[in-house]
Protein backbone atom coordinates (compact mmCIF):
# COMPACT_ATOMS: atom_id res chain seq x y z
CA UNK A 1 0.00 0.00 0.00
CA UNK A 2 1.85 3.54 -1.17
CA UNK A 3 1.18 5.94 1.75
CA UNK A 4 -0.12 9.04 0.96
CA UNK A 5 1.69 12.72 2.36
CA UNK A 6 -0.91 15.68 3.68
CA UNK A 7 -0.06 18.82 1.73
CA UNK A 8 1.16 21.41 4.20
CA UNK A 9 -0.87 24.61 3.61
CA UNK A 10 1.95 26.56 2.47
CA UNK A 11 3.47 24.35 0.66
CA UNK A 12 4.21 25.99 -3.29
CA UNK A 13 1.25 24.84 -5.68
CA UNK A 14 2.46 21.78 -8.61
CA UNK A 15 2.93 23.44 -12.05
CA UNK A 16 0.05 21.45 -13.13
CA UNK A 17 -2.31 22.88 -10.74
CA UNK A 18 -5.65 24.62 -11.88
CA UNK A 19 -5.32 28.15 -11.38
CA UNK A 20 -6.74 29.63 -7.98
CA UNK A 21 -9.74 32.27 -8.95
CA UNK A 22 -10.37 33.31 -5.29
CA UNK A 23 -10.16 37.17 -4.99
CA UNK A 24 -7.39 38.86 -2.40
CA UNK A 25 -8.04 39.27 0.85
CA UNK A 26 -5.70 42.18 1.20
CA UNK A 27 -8.07 44.63 0.83
CA UNK A 28 -6.88 46.06 -2.16
CA UNK A 29 -8.52 46.87 -5.09
CA UNK A 30 -8.83 44.51 -7.60
CA UNK A 31 -8.17 45.79 -11.38
CA UNK A 32 -11.00 46.19 -13.56
CA UNK A 33 -11.32 43.59 -15.64
CA UNK A 34 -9.92 43.95 -19.74
CA UNK A 35 -14.26 43.58 -20.97
CA UNK A 36 -14.72 46.20 -18.30
CA UNK A 37 -12.02 48.76 -19.43
CA UNK A 38 -13.39 47.68 -23.07
CA UNK A 39 -16.89 48.62 -22.71
CA UNK A 40 -15.82 52.15 -20.71
CA UNK A 41 -13.40 53.19 -23.82
CA UNK A 42 -16.29 52.34 -25.87
CA UNK A 43 -19.02 54.47 -24.24
CA UNK A 44 -16.66 57.26 -24.47
CA UNK A 45 -15.84 56.83 -27.92
CA UNK A 46 -19.39 56.20 -29.00
CA UNK A 47 -19.91 59.58 -26.99
CA UNK A 48 -17.27 61.28 -28.85
CA UNK A 49 -18.70 60.66 -32.10
CA UNK A 50 -21.88 61.51 -31.05
CA UNK A 51 -21.20 65.58 -29.82
CA UNK A 52 -19.28 65.71 -33.02
CA UNK A 53 -22.00 64.51 -35.06
CA UNK A 54 -24.13 67.09 -33.19
CA UNK A 55 -21.91 70.01 -34.43
CA UNK A 56 -22.49 68.72 -37.68
CA UNK A 57 -26.60 69.05 -37.88
CA UNK A 58 -25.77 72.98 -37.45
CA UNK A 59 -23.06 73.05 -39.87
CA UNK A 60 -25.03 71.51 -42.38
CA UNK A 61 -27.82 73.54 -41.42
CA UNK A 62 -25.80 77.28 -41.91
CA UNK A 63 -24.54 75.38 -45.37
CA UNK A 64 -27.57 74.64 -46.89
CA UNK A 65 -28.68 77.94 -48.66
CA UNK A 66 -24.91 78.09 -50.14
CA UNK A 67 -23.74 74.66 -51.07
CA UNK A 68 -25.98 72.54 -52.69
CA UNK A 69 -26.56 69.24 -50.75
CA UNK A 70 -24.55 66.67 -53.38
CA UNK A 71 -21.75 69.28 -53.98
CA UNK A 72 -21.64 69.75 -50.16
CA UNK A 73 -21.26 65.82 -49.61
CA UNK A 74 -18.35 65.33 -52.14
CA UNK A 75 -16.29 68.03 -50.48
CA UNK A 76 -16.71 66.42 -47.18
CA UNK A 77 -15.59 62.92 -47.79
CA UNK A 78 -12.68 64.68 -50.22
CA UNK A 79 -11.41 66.71 -47.17
CA UNK A 80 -12.17 63.73 -45.37
CA UNK A 81 -9.90 61.15 -47.17
CA UNK A 82 -7.05 64.04 -47.17
CA UNK A 83 -7.27 63.93 -43.72
CA UNK A 84 -6.80 60.38 -42.87
CA UNK A 85 -4.98 59.68 -46.04
CA UNK A 86 -1.44 60.51 -43.86
CA UNK A 87 -1.95 57.64 -41.81
CA UNK A 88 -4.19 54.98 -43.59
CA UNK A 89 -2.63 55.33 -47.07
CA UNK A 90 -0.05 52.90 -46.13
CA UNK A 91 -2.35 50.16 -44.13
CA UNK A 92 -4.85 50.20 -47.14
CA UNK A 93 -2.39 49.81 -49.66
CA UNK A 94 -0.42 46.63 -47.42
CA UNK A 95 -4.10 44.96 -47.14
CA UNK A 96 -5.37 45.77 -50.48
CA UNK A 97 -5.54 41.92 -51.56
CA UNK A 98 -7.87 41.60 -48.22
CA UNK A 99 -9.97 44.73 -49.48
CA UNK A 100 -10.06 43.40 -53.00
CA UNK A 101 -11.33 39.78 -51.09
CA UNK A 102 -14.29 41.54 -49.17
CA UNK A 103 -15.34 44.51 -51.55
CA UNK A 104 -18.99 43.26 -51.44
CA UNK A 105 -19.30 44.00 -48.08
CA UNK A 106 -16.96 47.30 -48.14
CA UNK A 107 -18.76 48.84 -50.96
CA UNK A 108 -22.48 48.06 -48.86
CA UNK A 109 -21.24 50.15 -46.01
CA UNK A 110 -19.73 52.89 -48.20
CA UNK A 111 -22.94 53.18 -49.82
CA UNK A 112 -24.51 53.36 -46.47
CA UNK A 113 -22.37 55.34 -44.54
CA UNK A 114 -20.60 57.75 -46.72
CA UNK A 115 -22.69 58.15 -49.59
CA UNK A 116 -26.68 57.78 -48.90
CA UNK A 117 -26.54 58.85 -44.95
CA UNK A 118 -25.23 62.22 -45.59
CA UNK A 119 -26.59 62.56 -48.96
CA UNK A 120 -29.95 62.42 -46.77
CA UNK A 121 -28.67 64.33 -44.05
CA UNK A 122 -27.92 67.68 -46.33
CA UNK A 123 -31.13 66.99 -48.04
CA UNK A 124 -32.78 67.35 -45.08
CA UNK A 125 -31.49 70.51 -44.04
CA UNK A 126 -32.95 72.41 -47.10
CA UNK A 127 -36.87 72.05 -44.99
CA UNK A 128 -35.81 71.42 -41.84
CA UNK A 129 -34.02 72.85 -38.37
CA UNK A 130 -31.10 71.37 -37.28
CA UNK A 131 -33.33 70.71 -34.04
CA UNK A 132 -35.14 68.80 -35.79
CA UNK A 133 -32.53 66.72 -37.48
CA UNK A 134 -30.65 65.80 -34.60
CA UNK A 135 -33.82 64.70 -32.54
CA UNK A 136 -34.64 62.73 -35.16
CA UNK A 137 -31.62 60.93 -36.13
CA UNK A 138 -31.72 59.74 -32.01
CA UNK A 139 -34.33 57.32 -33.85
CA UNK A 140 -31.66 55.32 -35.42
CA UNK A 141 -31.18 53.46 -32.06
CA UNK A 142 -34.12 51.80 -32.42
CA UNK A 143 -33.43 50.44 -35.74
CA UNK A 144 -30.04 49.33 -34.39
CA UNK A 145 -31.73 47.34 -31.60
CA UNK A 146 -33.49 45.91 -34.52
CA UNK A 147 -30.64 44.73 -36.59
CA UNK A 148 -29.10 43.72 -33.23
CA UNK A 149 -31.57 41.36 -32.51
CA UNK A 150 -31.80 39.81 -35.57
CA UNK A 151 -28.63 38.82 -35.34
CA UNK A 152 -29.25 37.28 -32.38
CA UNK A 153 -27.75 39.46 -29.67
CA UNK A 154 -30.22 39.57 -26.78
CA UNK A 155 -30.68 43.32 -25.95
CA UNK A 156 -32.38 42.14 -21.80
CA UNK A 157 -35.17 44.08 -20.43
CA UNK A 158 -33.59 46.62 -18.89
CA UNK A 159 -32.22 48.10 -22.21
CA UNK A 160 -35.23 48.02 -24.12
CA UNK A 161 -37.22 49.93 -20.91
CA UNK A 162 -34.38 52.64 -21.18
CA UNK A 163 -34.67 52.53 -25.06
CA UNK A 164 -38.50 52.96 -24.52
CA UNK A 165 -38.45 55.73 -22.52
CA UNK A 166 -35.45 57.85 -24.65
CA UNK A 167 -37.84 56.91 -27.58
CA UNK A 168 -40.62 58.92 -25.68
CA UNK A 169 -38.02 61.93 -24.76
CA UNK A 170 -37.58 62.10 -28.45
CA UNK A 171 -40.75 61.68 -29.86
CA UNK A 172 -42.07 64.45 -27.71
CA UNK A 173 -39.32 66.88 -28.88
CA UNK A 174 -40.40 66.38 -32.17
CA UNK A 175 -43.93 66.40 -31.52
CA UNK A 176 -43.74 69.77 -29.04
CA UNK A 177 -45.91 67.66 -26.50
CA UNK A 178 -48.03 65.49 -28.32
CA UNK A 179 -47.46 62.16 -30.17
CA UNK A 180 -48.67 63.29 -33.25
CA UNK A 181 -46.37 64.04 -35.54
CA UNK A 182 -46.36 67.00 -38.07
CA UNK A 183 -43.52 66.16 -40.37
CA UNK A 184 -42.04 68.26 -42.94
CA UNK A 185 -40.50 66.86 -46.08
CA UNK A 186 -36.74 67.21 -44.22
CA UNK A 187 -38.11 65.23 -41.06
CA UNK A 188 -38.84 62.21 -44.03
CA UNK A 189 -35.46 62.57 -45.11
CA UNK A 190 -33.95 62.16 -41.85
CA UNK A 191 -35.57 59.55 -41.21
CA UNK A 192 -34.79 57.80 -44.23
CA UNK A 193 -31.02 58.99 -43.06
CA UNK A 194 -31.47 57.45 -39.31
CA UNK A 195 -32.41 54.37 -41.76
CA UNK A 196 -29.16 54.61 -44.14
CA UNK A 197 -27.13 54.68 -40.58
CA UNK A 198 -28.49 52.17 -38.73
CA UNK A 199 -27.74 49.72 -41.57
CA UNK A 200 -24.15 51.06 -41.86
CA UNK A 201 -23.43 50.34 -37.82
CA UNK A 202 -25.03 46.74 -38.67
CA UNK A 203 -22.43 46.45 -41.19
CA UNK A 204 -19.73 47.50 -38.95
CA UNK A 205 -20.69 44.33 -36.62
CA UNK A 206 -19.40 41.59 -40.03
CA UNK A 207 -16.57 43.96 -41.28
CA UNK A 208 -13.77 41.22 -41.39
CA UNK A 209 -11.61 41.48 -38.32
CA UNK A 210 -8.37 41.25 -39.92
CA UNK A 211 -8.95 44.14 -41.64
CA UNK A 212 -7.50 47.12 -39.62
CA UNK A 213 -9.70 50.08 -38.76
CA UNK A 214 -7.94 52.99 -41.04
CA UNK A 215 -7.49 50.55 -43.88
CA UNK A 216 -11.42 50.26 -43.47
CA UNK A 217 -12.27 53.91 -42.99
CA UNK A 218 -10.18 54.99 -45.97
CA UNK A 219 -11.56 52.68 -47.89
CA UNK A 220 -14.86 53.34 -47.21
CA UNK A 221 -14.24 56.98 -47.75
CA UNK A 222 -12.85 56.43 -51.43
CA UNK A 223 -15.89 54.24 -52.32
CA UNK A 224 -18.38 56.22 -51.04
CA UNK A 225 -16.60 59.49 -52.84
CA UNK A 226 -16.53 57.35 -55.67
CA UNK A 227 -20.10 56.24 -55.99
CA UNK A 228 -20.94 60.12 -55.40
CA UNK A 229 -19.12 61.53 -58.02
CA UNK A 230 -21.46 61.18 -61.13
CA UNK A 231 -23.92 62.68 -59.13
CA UNK A 232 -21.72 65.65 -57.97
CA UNK A 233 -20.96 65.92 -61.86
CA UNK A 234 -24.46 66.53 -62.67
CA UNK A 235 -25.17 68.60 -60.22
CA UNK A 236 -21.93 70.65 -60.99
CA UNK A 237 -23.38 70.60 -64.31
CA UNK A 238 -27.21 71.49 -63.56
CA UNK A 239 -26.97 73.78 -60.74
CA UNK A 240 -23.32 75.52 -60.84
CA UNK A 241 -20.34 75.43 -58.44
CA UNK A 242 -20.44 77.62 -54.96
CA UNK A 243 -18.21 80.50 -53.70
CA UNK A 244 -14.95 79.37 -51.78
CA UNK A 245 -15.56 81.73 -48.34
CA UNK A 246 -14.92 81.51 -44.94
CA UNK A 247 -19.21 81.09 -44.27
CA UNK A 248 -18.66 77.43 -47.50
CA UNK A 249 -14.98 76.49 -46.25
CA UNK A 250 -15.65 76.97 -42.53
CA UNK A 251 -18.34 74.44 -42.29
CA UNK A 252 -17.00 71.65 -44.50
CA UNK A 253 -14.15 71.77 -42.83
CA UNK A 254 -15.48 70.86 -39.59
CA UNK A 255 -17.62 68.51 -41.29
CA UNK A 256 -14.91 66.89 -43.60
CA UNK A 257 -12.24 66.60 -40.91
CA UNK A 258 -14.12 66.22 -37.68
CA UNK A 259 -17.39 64.88 -38.34
CA UNK A 260 -16.19 62.81 -40.67
CA UNK A 261 -12.54 61.51 -40.12
CA UNK A 262 -12.61 61.89 -36.49
CA UNK A 263 -15.97 61.02 -35.54
CA UNK A 264 -16.63 57.80 -37.82
CA UNK A 265 -13.09 56.45 -36.61
CA UNK A 266 -14.60 56.97 -33.10
CA UNK A 267 -17.84 55.43 -33.87
CA UNK A 268 -16.32 52.47 -35.36
CA UNK A 269 -13.72 51.44 -33.14
CA UNK A 270 -16.61 51.85 -30.62
CA UNK A 271 -18.79 49.47 -32.55
CA UNK A 272 -16.06 47.00 -32.52
CA UNK A 273 -15.65 47.34 -28.58
CA UNK A 274 -19.74 47.22 -27.55
CA UNK A 275 -22.05 46.66 -30.28
CA UNK A 276 -24.32 48.29 -32.55
CA UNK A 277 -26.73 47.93 -29.93
CA UNK A 278 -25.23 49.39 -26.85
CA UNK A 279 -23.16 52.34 -28.53
CA UNK A 280 -26.50 53.24 -30.46
CA UNK A 281 -27.95 53.80 -26.54
CA UNK A 282 -25.52 56.89 -26.62
CA UNK A 283 -26.23 58.08 -29.90
CA UNK A 284 -29.94 58.48 -27.63
CA UNK A 285 -27.76 61.79 -26.50
CA UNK A 286 -27.38 63.55 -29.48
CA UNK A 287 -30.67 65.77 -29.26
CA UNK A 288 -29.79 66.76 -25.86
CA UNK A 289 -26.23 67.65 -27.44
CA UNK A 290 -27.15 69.31 -30.43
CA UNK A 291 -29.94 71.37 -28.03
CA UNK A 292 -27.09 72.66 -25.97
CA UNK A 293 -24.84 73.76 -29.02
CA UNK A 294 -28.00 75.68 -30.19
CA UNK A 295 -28.31 77.38 -27.15
CA UNK A 296 -24.34 78.32 -27.30
CA UNK A 297 -24.00 78.85 -30.70
CA UNK A 298 -27.59 80.48 -31.90
CA UNK A 299 -28.70 81.82 -28.49
CA UNK A 300 -31.90 79.48 -28.23
CA UNK A 301 -33.44 78.64 -25.12
CA UNK A 302 -34.47 75.25 -23.43
CA UNK A 303 -38.01 75.63 -22.31
CA UNK A 304 -40.03 73.49 -19.80
CA UNK A 305 -40.92 71.39 -21.94
CA UNK A 306 -37.12 70.65 -23.87
CA UNK A 307 -35.83 70.10 -20.20
CA UNK A 308 -38.83 67.40 -19.63
CA UNK A 309 -37.57 66.02 -22.86
CA UNK A 310 -34.13 65.72 -22.21
CA UNK A 311 -34.39 64.53 -18.97
CA UNK A 312 -36.16 61.64 -20.41
CA UNK A 313 -33.34 60.33 -23.10
CA UNK A 314 -31.00 61.55 -20.65
CA UNK A 315 -32.32 58.63 -17.43
CA UNK A 316 -33.36 56.07 -20.62
CA UNK A 317 -29.95 56.46 -21.94
CA UNK A 318 -28.61 55.71 -18.43
CA UNK A 319 -30.87 52.90 -18.13
CA UNK A 320 -29.93 51.12 -20.58
CA UNK A 321 -26.30 51.67 -20.94
CA UNK A 322 -26.59 50.18 -16.93
CA UNK A 323 -26.90 46.93 -18.77
CA UNK A 324 -24.88 43.77 -17.79
CA UNK A 325 -22.30 43.45 -19.94
CA UNK A 326 -21.56 39.78 -21.42
CA UNK A 327 -19.24 37.75 -19.73
CA UNK A 328 -15.66 37.45 -21.22
CA UNK A 329 -14.91 33.64 -22.34
CA UNK A 330 -13.17 31.97 -19.27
Amino acid sequence: MTPTTARHPTAPTPPDAPERTEQPTTGRPVPASPLARGTGLGVLLALLATVVWSGSFVATRDMADSIPPVQAVFWRWVIALLAVAPLAARPFWRQRALIRRHLGHLALASLFGVTLYNTLVHQAGLTTSAANMGMIMAASPVLMAVYARLGGERLGARRLLGMLIAVCGVLLLVGKGSLALDLAPGDLWMFAAALSFASYSALLRRRPAELGQLAFLFTTFLLGTLMLAPAYAVSLTLQGGFPATPGTVGPLLYVGVCSSAVAFFAWNKAISLIGAARAGVVYYLQPVCVALLSYALLGERVDVLGGVCMALILGGVALASAARAPRAPR
